[in-house]
């Protein structure tokens, strides 16, 4: 039967709600707790960084001994990817019997009415429950997202711009604070784009009586990061998130050795798929800022983006690093109208076309806009690899 299966359950269920009843996962997590163990947990929040923070903290801790495992999302090519476990996205089988141990305590009523990310934050809780040390990844909130259920060692909050307004707030205040009142005892604050994150972290933390950590450089270990971090090709808002997860492993007393980094693949975070090409999941301005950064040289860029996206804002702040644009037709429910694309690329100014899963060897790629668009990327090239 197609619900026995877990890629068969979740098809079930929609991606993306309009509204969502924030008590149900407290409900469905009572049930299951008293039947899982649940390990020290790091719980990251923010707008950019988390995935490639997480990732790092994980990996670090997991090269240490430890056993851990890294809850994320969205996934790029393949629904593993959302739960990794002591170095490798989880087996079909460990998720499958995750599924039905899951299945079989919620009972078939509260299973059908979670969604789609508070069913797999559950499903990654039993996957985990034998671990050392769980990092999560909130989705796009912090107070009511659905990995907040949970209590916490260590909040990570990574910097924090304008993202998913519909449901955070208008202002990087508003925003800031539904994210920020998730912390529990201790918070490790990022550096920030903005001084009024800073100052509700602050004042949440006092309210809460949370002990506030800033992320501080740690010159010994930064030497070694930076040497990894040029061999690596890393830019350097990846080298700022990594010094966030080794500070959170010091405040966790967790020892790791820097030079593991070096085979860690942050894979879509400014990665070099091939000499001329990166792939990165960015899809707001402040992934947009980034990236712009990052670039030392004019690309031709492959884009595309969700319909609740700045793109308009993006592409702005991208365009003194792009020659021209190659749109990306991807498959999704929140795609945005490829009309509204090329309203917004001729307002800013950006010649262009549409990619035809062509490549010229003399020109440096960048394909950015979602993690829907590096996926139809990456779909495409295997194809056209296949037939080669």
């Amino acid at each position: 039967m197609k619900r026995t299966t877990l890629e068969g359950f979740l098809s079930t269920k929609p991606l993306y709600y309009k509204e969502i009843d924030h008590t149900r996962i407290y409900y469905a997590y009572t049930l299951l707790k008293p039947h899982i163990k649940h390990p020290k947990t790091v719980h990251i929040v923010g707008t950019n960084g988390k995935g490639s923070t997480g990732r790092i903290l994980a990996h670090l801790a997991a090269k240490s001994k430890l056993s851990v495992g890294h809850y994320s999302s969205p996934h790029i090519l393949k629904f593993n990817e959302r739960i990794w476990l002591d170095g490798s996205d989880a087996s079909d089988e460990t998720l499958q019997t995750a599924h039905r141990v899951l299945f079989d305590i919620l009972g078939e009523e509260m299973a059908d009415i979670l969604s789609y990310f508070e069913y797999t934050t559950l499903l990654a809780f039993v996957v985990f429950q034998e671990c050392d040390l769980m990092v999560l990844e909130a989705g796009l909130g912090g107070e009511f997202d659905a990995t907040n259920v949970c209590d916490k060692e260590l909040s990570i909050i990574t910097p924090i711009g304008l993202d998913h307004q519909a449901f955070l707030g208008e202002t990087i205040e508003e925003i800031a604070a539904t994210k920020i009142r998730s912390i529990q005892d201790r918070v490790l604050l990022a550096p920030q784009i903005y001084a009024e994150v800073i100052e509700i972290a602050t004042k949440i933390s006092g309210e809460k009586g949370t002990k506030l950590f800033l992320n501080e450089k740690v010159e010994t270990k930064n030497k070694q990061l930076e040497k990894i971090a040029q061999d690596k090709g890393w830019a350097d808002y990846l080298i700022s998130n990594a010094t966030v997860a080794m500070q959170a492993l010091d405040i966790l007393n967790i020892s790791y050795n820097v030079d593991d980094l070096m085979d860690l693949e942050l894979f879509g975070r400014f990665y070099p798929l091939a000499n001329n090409i990166r792939i990165d999941v960015g899809h707001n301005p402040l992934a947009a800022s980034a990236v712009v950064n990052a670039l030392d040289k004019k690309v031709v860029l492959i884009y595309n983006s969700l319909d609740d996206k700045d793109y308009e804002e993006v592409l702005r702040i991208l365009k003194p690093k792009v020659k021209r644009v190659e749109i990306m037709k991807i498959d999704a429910q929140r795609a945005t109208r490829l009309e509204e694309i090329e309203k917004a690329l001729e307002t800013v100014g950006l010649e262009y076309s549409y990619y035809e899963n062509k490549i010229d060897e003399n020109e440096n790629y960048l394909v950015f806009g979602s993690f829907y668009t590096v996926e139809a990327f990456l779909k495409q090239r295997e194809v056209q690899h296949s037939i080669k």
